[in-house]
């Protein structure tokens, strides 16, 4: 799964993979300026999920119990 998304985020410019001349051969990633240009949006996503993480977690809570309770009574 890892493979892929570097993948992905190669293909899609947003990093850069460079192979080490080691043995084991080893692999470098880097973000590529496209994907710096992204820095400062994830940022703002992860202060924003830091600072709701009270009613994210309340949230997740309500709906396993909404989840739990359909499971039990066969809905699901």
């Amino acid at each position: 799964m890892l493979t892929q998304t570097l993948r992905r985020l190669e293909r899609n410019g947003m990093i850069e993979r460079t192979v080490l001349p080691t043995r084991p051969v080893g692999v470098e990633y880097s973000l590529t300026p496209l994907g710096e240009s992204l820095r400062q949006p994830f940022l703002a996503l992860y202060v924003w999920t830091v600072e709701h993480s009270d009613e994210i977690q309340s949230a997740q809570r309500a709906y396993d119990r909404r989840a739990d309770e359909r499971v039990r009574s066969g809905v699901d």
